[in-house]
């Protein structure tokens, strides 16, 4: 299995982190086997595009909530990491046990 569990919506209350909140989370590895997605559904027209990383932050966003990880933005990308054989991949992690970003 690619990752943890396939979920359907956000299980974790509102963050009301803007992107450019998002952009002072610095990256770092998260296992693609410990993420908890947040949409079952995915547009391969996402996935397919050739500039699909264009638009954007370049980083997937994961709320860490109740010691789970939820990959809320950049489903496209983790599922490129994974049909390149990556076990990880960089990621802007919000902790919301610790109210902090890390």
């Amino acid at each position: 299995m690619i990752f943890k569990a396939v979920g359907e919506g956000r299980p974790y209350p509102e963050h009301r982190f803007s992107s450019r909140d998002w952009a002072n989370v610095p990256p770092r590895q998260v296992r693609l086997d410990q993420l908890i997605t947040t949409k079952a559904i995915l547009d391969l027209n996402s996935l397919l595009a050739e500039d699909s990383t264009f638009y954007g932050d370049l980083f997937p966003h994961v709320v860490q909530w109740r010691g789970q990880l939820y990959l809320e933005d950049g489903l496209h990308r983790a599922l490129r990491a994974a049909l390149h054989q990556r076990l990880v991949l960089h990621a802007r992690v919000l902790d919301m046990d610790g109210g902090t970003a890390q």
